[in-house]
């Protein structure tokens, strides 16, 4: 798995072995940003199930000025710190190591809003409406924040979340890639 494009383009990144993550392709990492982007002017990203790191890591290499890294698994935030330390501008990285519905609780005390956020996650234990809803009602997306989910192909996503609209949907093997803005 690498960097695909930017700053940070052709690095190697780091995952974790074992059945704890499901590290996004380079090939659906690839056609996310390019459907959404495939470069930013600057802005904030949230990598809600970092995993490895790398849709964040991504982001960032693309022109997000920061990105906010959270994952619970201990092992897998290691990895996450390793490959934030590659790109050499951990400055642009925060990591939470928490579960999702702990960190978005701390990101509404913190009041950050976000361009872009990223859900990828464990298939089974999804609850991205929910979590989306959460960031709406509490001011964390930008007026034109773009959010990304990723699911497998058999989860059928609302075609609106609150004020959000369903702008794409594309099928990838076993994975479905879904874009709100």
């Amino acid at each position: 798995m690498r960097v695909v494009a930017g700053e940070f383009g052709g690095r190697k990144l780091k995952t974790l072995t074992g059945n704890n993550t499901r590290p996004t392709t380079d090939k659906v990492k690839g056609a996310i940003f390019n459907m959404i982007g495939p470069y930013f002017d600057g802005g904030i990203a949230l990598d809600l199930f970092s995993g490895s790191g790398s849709l964040g890591i991504e982001a960032v290499s693309r022109g997000m000025d920061q990105a906010v890294l959270v994952e619970k698994n201990f092992r897998a935030m290691e990895i996450i710190r390793e490959n934030v330390a590659m790109t050499k501008d951990e400055a642009a990285f925060q990591l939470m190591k928490m579960p999702a519905n702990q960190a978005i609780q701390k990101l509404i005390e913190s009041k950050t809003q976000f361009d872009l956020v990223l859900l990828d996650p464990p298939y089974a234990k999804q609850e991205i409406v929910k979590q989306i809803e959460l960031l709406l009602e509490n001011d964390l997306l930008t007026e034109n924040a773009i959010v990304v989910c990723e699911t497998d192909k058999e989860v059928v996503l609302p075609e609106t979340i609150g004020s959000l609209k369903e702008r794409k949907r594309h099928d990838y093997g076993i994975t479905a890639v879904t874009i709100y803005d």
